[in-house]
């Protein structure tokens, strides 16, 4: 148990998708509570088949998916379960995803572009969800394309609170690989006491994954470089960003980030990379295959079950993170 308890009178029920059921189970710990026994599989055309072996009649449904590859298999997954409780009559549907899928598509930059992530959301409601629960989203106006509430996790303090255990007697400097991330940086510096520096860098709209890095403002000289990102995809970005650090003079340089997406070059750019330390949290599986020297995974499981608390005996998911920033 994590310092809380479940209150009797209310019926708490954990359900877990199938694509990284470790953590469910590694959140239901911590909560003293276990996975409702499910039956899911698919059928020899690729459709899925969802049952749940418990009645969920009245329940506070919490379902956990990571929605991790095959993206599109565990985001469909996830919406039949959300149906399959509405239609057993669960009280209330909350959808845990520590990872937000389609996130990037958050708006149309050219014409004739879909908004992914808006479609996302109005798909979790229509299917009967009617609380959602994320973690460290791409951008935080996501939250309003979800007619309901959303829980906003943030995984600042678990990275910060490393971070500071490991270099917190160096000379640090955190850096934003964008202007996007600016805001993010500027709590890692509040909560770090240090400086904060940004790279200057231009995408091309019609290559997905390609970067072209272009300067760093601000000073980091024989420091200690924090770079710190929402998720690394195939490590080009975050990369290209610490090899520019170390060509203006930085000691060395450690790399965060929430979502360890980790696709194709992925490992072997960050493994070959002068990087001294890439951290990320558990909120997608990351194989042993996926591993190398060098990688710290932490575990984002006590953070997601102390905010399914609150939400369960209606206390507050802001006070988790009072004093983070």
């Amino acid at each position: 148990m994590n310092g809380f308890t479940i209150s009797s009178s209310k019926n708490l029920m954990l359900f877990s998708g199938r694509a990284f059921p470790e953590l469910a189970d590694d959140i239901g710990k911590d909560l003293g509570v276990l996975p409702v026994p499910t039956s899911a599989y698919d059928f020899a055309n690729g459709e899925i088949f969802v049952r749940f072996e418990e009645s969920v009649r009245g329940s506070d449904a919490f379902v956990v998916q990571s929605v991790t590859t095959p993206v599109n298999t565990w985001i469909m997954e996830t919406l039949l379960m959300v149906d399959a409780l509405k239609r057993a009559s669960a009280k209330r549907i909350t959808v845990v995803m520590p990872f937000y899928p389609y996130a990037r598509q958050d708006k149309k930059h050219r014409g004739r572009e879909p908004i992914s992530a808006r479609l996302i959301a109005d798909m979790f409601k229509t299917a009967g969800a009617n609380r959602l629960m994320t973690v460290d989203l791409h951008t935080a106006q996501i939250q309003g394309f979800f007619d309901g509430p959303v829980d906003h996790l943030f995984a600042l303090p678990l990275l910060a609170d490393h971070v500071q255990a490991q270099y917190g007697d160096r000379d640090l400097v955190v850096v934003s690989p964008d202007a996007g991330r600016v805001r993010v940086a500027e709590r890692w510096t509040d909560r770090l006491g240090c400086g904060l520096a940004i790279i200057h860098k231009r995408r091309d709209p019609k290559v997905p994954n390609e970067v072209k890095v272009g300067e760093v403002v601000g000073q980091v000289t024989g420091k200690t470089c924090i770079l710190v990102d929402d998720m690394i995809d195939t490590g080009g970005t975050i990369t290209k960003a610490a090899e520019l650090l170390f060509e203006n003079g930085a000691a060395e340089v450690v790399v965060t980030a929430t979502h360890g997406v980790l696709s194709g070059p992925a490992m072997d750019r960050l493994k070959n990379s002068r990087t001294v330390e890439v951290v990320v949290t558990n909120t997608l599986p990351i194989g042993n295959h996926q591993r190398f020297d060098g990688l710290t995974v932490l575990s984002i499981a006590p953070l997601i079950a102390r905010a399914i608390s609150e939400v369960f005996e209606d206390g507050s998911v802001t006070s988790l993170f009072d004093g983070a920033a």
